[in-house]
């Protein structure tokens, strides 16, 4: 079953510097490539390019951003920021290691 991956979607890194911090989905390019921002250190005026099967999808979307998104409407970092923040915290109770965290 492949992952299908939208604007919005809530994801964590499982490969390079960045893997296990959680990131949203703000682009995709075909169905190997996603563009990811955490409003902090990857922003959406420059997201990171990633390989679908360097990230694992979480149980959360951000609707809201990811709505902005389609629509091309503004969306500032701050928002993506907490929003990712709340998504974070509200799935922390749900799994040992957090939202959708697999322990290796």
């Amino acid at each position: 079953m492949a992952n299908v991956f939208a604007p919005g979607s809530v994801v964590i890194s499982k490969a390079g510097r960045d893997s296990g911090k959680y990131s949203v989905v703000v682009g995709v390019e075909g169905e190997s490539y996603v563009y990811l921002a955490d409003g902090n250190l990857r922003r959406l005026a420059k997201p990171k390019k990633k390989k679908v099967k360097h990230v694992a999808q979480t149980p959360h979307t951000l609707t809201g951003i990811g709505n902005k998104l389609t629509e091309g409407k503004k969306v500032f970092d701050a928002e993506i920021r907490s929003a990712l923040k709340n998504a974070i915290e509200a799935g922390s109770g749900e799994e040992e290691g957090g939202v959708g965290f697999v322990k290796k």
